[in-house]
């Protein structure tokens, strides 16, 4: 799969053909209208008869008038296929016992109290119209058909997306959140497919596993084809109505972390419903960043209930208000937009029982919004999360699996207090000495001309930590090792600054070849045990910086286990390199520190991670303990005119040092601004 890697020039061009692209950057009111909503879905069957029936005015403007939402998202067509709406598209499935047309409904008391309408549209993903049209659906390298997956090749988005989308504009929505979109993308073996792969690159004979020559490149055809799509349904209805605002579900996100190449008003996704604090943190950096580069705003939806995909599905309690509000704050820290899910009723109508914790939900982001909404972080720590991995070894064309090779070490940083934000290749190209100190965990798929780029940062300068054990095979010749015998995952205990961690691995056996470079830490037998020969991490200077190199895969490790061991094990590679941070919190490990700029002014979020979010046998829970004594220093070129706790409006004593500002935060309950004035 290497081969298909893309160039940095293909990179930066990329870049600059999207710049030209992407649509002129909304103004502030604009921007406004997607900070907090509410997400309500059915997935409409066939068999709903009582759709529309129990509508009830009264009870909506109860609910809207409570939580007072910018957008609210409703359901007009899911995964099944069947719109839960009266369309006129003759190619349409509509429910057979439509009592009220829901969506009328929705739009006329929405506007009546000035909250935009959203609606949740299914996509590629759509069992109905494959029914009524199979020679629709993707065909299978054996030339079954996929019964539930569009073919981007095919009529779908000529015959049914595009007129769907346009009436529901027509009905005077505001915009559309399109489910079932890159995650629902499988290779297409369809005859119109085949043929268009074949124009494209020339090659005759399809690939059909993964062995095959060519089966990088018909993947990466298949990427392409989906971006086609996205970009061919986008402008068609735009010029049916400009205003009409468009996100497909998780693109370049996580699961497509590619440069922004269509005209998409806007980035959304609904994170994963367990864990999701963690999640959030890590695919809100990731989606803070496509919005930075490409002038995009962006919002992530938490699902209000537990619930768990895989190894078989499984649902548990809603969560708690406490828990929600977690997920939110790691979201709205970085800048971004929140929403929340909840089921919608079989008849369409919205249950209020959940209306108290929602209540709490919009209190707790209008009283931050003033602080975190146009925030755009400041540069200290940089991890990487390369698209060409992410492509390289993916096994379907769009999914976040290899999050895992970051998502560990991610966690286990923002557990040690420190500010990161998670940045492509695109995303650094041209700014990487931005960046004091850069972390490459288990990215084994690097363009060469970026893996220059990196080298030449650290020459000149850079910190540059390399995790994992084929990641720092990768880069011997450069940390002054050679790689001896083969990988191996048996578990190695490390003794580092005293403690001792147990890693699990792989593991890389290496011998040191230079004289600049230096052990750190000791292998050990036993805990009880003598140590034993080998290197679990080096330093080595290189040039004016200095490349860091732990020789084993941390990431799987820490998001299994959450060690603090195994976290100040991390935080020691990382920490020492921030020669003058920012910012330094201490007082405790439960604070996850997001570190911006406002309009021209200096923040630091500070969200206490406390309560068994983590934790896959715990559904949610209700109580998570205040932090207190925080101790908070900020350096700063001139002491503050003061330094403002908010939303709690409280101003702190400063004591100021050696270009230092240091502020005692008294009680932190779930999620603090420090406003630098």
């Amino acid at each position: 799969m290497k081969a298909f890697l893309l160039s940095i020039f293909v990179l930066f061009s990329l870049h600059v053909y999207a710049q030209s692209r992407v649509s002129s950057p909304k103004s502030k009111a604009e921007l406004n209208r997607r900070y907090f909503g509410m997400h309500f879905d059915f997935h409409a069957v066939a068999g709903d008869s009582l759709i529309g029936k129990n509508l009830s005015e009264r009870g909506l403007d109860s609910l809207l008038t409570a939580i007072k939402p910018d957008f609210i998202q409703v359901d007009c067509k899911g995964h099944p296929g069947v719109s839960s709406y009266p369309s006129k598209v003759v190619t349409a499935t509509v429910a057979p016992h439509i009592v009220n047309d829901p969506l009328a409904f929705y739009r006329a008391v929405t506007r009546k109290h000035g909250v935009d309408l959203y609606l949740h549209y299914s996509g590629v993903y759509d069992d109905a119209v494959l029914v009524k049209h199979p020679n629709w659906a993707v065909r299978k390298a054996d030339g079954s058909i996929n019964k539930s997956k569009t073919s981007v090749h095919g009529p779908y988005a000529d015959s049914l997306l595009i007129p769907q989308l346009n009436e529901l504009a027509d009905y005077g929505a505001d915009g559309v959140w399109v489910d079932g979109e890159c995650w629902a993308t499988v290779l297409d073996y369809s005859p119109q497919a085949l043929a268009n792969f074949r124009v494209s690159t020339g090659i005759q004979t399809v690939p059909r596993l993964e062995t095959d020559a060519g089966y990088s490149l018909f993947k990466d055809f298949a990427r392409r084809s989906f971006v086609n799509y996205i970009g061919h349904y986008v402008d068609a209805v735009h010029r049916h109505r400009p205003t009409f605002r468009i996100a497909s579900n998780w693109a370049y996100s996580s699961m497509m972390p590619e440069p922004v190449m269509t005209n998409v008003d806007f980035l959304s996704g609904d994170l994963t419903p367990s864990n999701s604090v963690n999640s959030a943190a890590l695919e809100g950096r990731i989606m803070a960043a496509q919005g930075q580069l490409y002038r995009k705003p962006w919002d992530l939806m938490s699902w209000s209930f537990w619930y768990e995909f895989n190894p078989v599905p499984r649902q548990g309690d809603q969560k708690t208000a406490i828990h929600l509000l977690q997920e939110a704050a790691e979201i709205i820290a970085l800048g971004g937009g929140f929403q929340a899910y909840y089921q919608q009723s079989r008849d369409a109508s919205i249950p209020r029982r959940e209306l108290p914790v929602m209540v709490e939900l919009s209190r707790f982001v209008r009283a931050r919004q003033l602080f975190c909404e146009g925030s755009v972080p400041v540069p200290q720590i940089a991890v990487l999360y390369a698209n060409s991995t992410v492509k390289a070894f993916n096994q379907p064309l769009f999914g976040n699996g290899q999050t895992q090779r970051i998502s560990g070490v991610l966690t286990a940083l923002l557990d040690a207090q420190l500010p990161v934000e998670v940045l492509s290749e695109y995303h650094l190209k041209g700014r990487l000495n931005q960046y004091p100190v850069i972390v490459v965990s288990q990215q084994d798929s690097l363009d060469p001309a970026f893996r220059r780029d990196l080298l030449d940062y650290a020459r000149q300068g850079g910190h540059l930590v390399i995790i994992g054990a084929e990641t720092t095979r990768s880069f011997a010749d450069f940390l002054g090792v050679t790689p001896i015998d083969q990988q191996t995952n048996s578990p190695q205990l490390v003794v580092y600054n005293g403690a001792s961690v147990l890693l699990t691995g792989p593991f890389q056996s290496v011998r040191i070849t230079n004289a600049a470079t230096k052990s750190i830490g000791q292998l050990r037998q036993s805990e009880a045990g003598d140590p034993k020969p080998g290197i679990i991490a080096t330093e080595t200077l290189f040039g004016r910086g200095k490349l860091t190199a732990v020789y084993a895969d941390l990431s799987r490790d820490y998001q299994k286990h959450q060690s603090a061991k195994l976290r100040n094990f991390i935080a020691s590679m990382v920490r020492p390199l921030l020669l003058e941070p920012i910012v330094d919190v201490s007082g405790s490990h439960l604070v996850h520190v997001v570190l911006n700029r406002q309009h021209n002014r200096l923040t630091v979020n500070l969200i206490n991670t406390g309560g068994r979010h983590a934790d896959p046998q715990v559904f949610t829970y209700d109580e998570v303990p205040p932090l207190t004594n925080l101790t908070v220093r900020i350096r700063t070129n001139k002491k503050p005119k003061r330094i403002v706790q908010q939303p709690e409006n409280s101003v702190l004593p400063v004591r100021y040092t050696d270009g230092i500002a240091t502020v005692i935060v008294p009680k932190l309950t779930l999620h603090s601004i420090l406003v630098v004035e």
